[in-house]
């Protein structure tokens, strides 16, 4: 497959590490208060905690409208997990430990926050063969812009398209558009790179967009979706084949064509699957 005329880039888990693994950090984070929260161990907080979040996001409208205030979300979901373990008459911190909790958890997602290792190299690559490059994330305006600075992105992309500066993101049919007026480009002429099925798959692919899902964990494509990607790989690094480890871990680019196999009938990480859980 020849090179696209243009790529739209998602942000989170696609460029940069910002919600990989949420039970983990949940579990991490519980443990520094073990004291405060006690009798209730870190592993009994992380798993409610990651129930109550998985229910809170599930919702498409409540995700639009929580993600971009994600601080207050969180302590919603905190206290939402504790009222259910206390269902069962249990003691129940005080609302301002719950508060302090949620907001040491929004602060360890900060820290822990990361550039994937090329992909710095893999966006200079595709610019310096001429694709036109965007940009498009969901979420706050100050909160998205910040990643953006702090992981040197902005003079990467031809367009840079944030949910909360424009009113409007992903699945929305004119996210996807507008950014496309935006890079002068017809949707059979770009891509769609990210790790949410529907967002970066499913809605691109309903526009004629060729759409390439990021199986970041290698868990595969869950058995119970109806979305088929158009190519699945691990990290970005793998759209550009002909690369090699250049300096500070970013990609050298190679040949021009790239090969975009399209996924074999019968291999289990191939199967038509629904969207990633990505609670936050």
């Amino acid at each position: 497959m020849l090179l696209p005329r243009a790529i739209l880039f998602d942000l989170d888990e696609t460029l940069i590490s910002a919600y990989g693994r949420p039970d983990v950090a949940w579990l991490a984070v519980a443990a520094e208060f073990s004291e405060a929260l006690a009798p209730w161990s870190a592993a009994d907080i992380a798993a409610a905690i990651g129930a109550f979040s998985r229910g809170f996001w599930a919702d498409a409208d409540r995700h639009r409208i929580w993600r971009q205030k994600i601080g207050e979300a969180r302590r919603l979901i905190v206290a939402g997990a504790f009222d259910s373990l206390g269902a069962g008459g249990g003691p129940l911190p005080a609302a301002d430990v719950l508060h302090r909790l949620a907001d040491r958890f929004t602060a360890y997602r900060d820290e822990q926050m990361h550039l994937f290792p090329d992909a710095h190299g893999v966006v200079d690559g595709f610019r310096a063969l001429g694709v036109r490059l965007a940009l498009v994330t969901n979420g706050a305006a100050e909160a998205q812009r910040a990643k953006i600075a702090r992981f040197d992105l902005a003079h990467r992309f031809d367009h840079i398209q944030i949910e909360g500066e424009h009113g409007f993101g992903k699945p929305e049919e004119r996210a996807y558009r507008h950014a496309l007026q935006a890079l002068g480009i017809e949707p059979a002429e770009a891509w769609m790179v990210g790790d949410n099925l529907e967002w970066e798959v499913a809605a691109p692919q309903r526009l004629g967009i060729h759409a390439i899902w990021v199986d970041g964990t290698g868990d595969g494509l869950p058995p119970e979706s109806t979305i088929r990607p158009d190519r699945i790989i691990r990290s970005v690094r793998e759209l550009l084949p002909g690369a090699h480890a250049a300096g500070g871990g970013d990609a050298a680019i190679g040949d021009r064509s790239i090969a975009a196999p399209p996924c074999p009938p019968r291999r289990t990480s191939c199967m038509i699957a629904a969207g990633r859980d990505r609670t936050r």
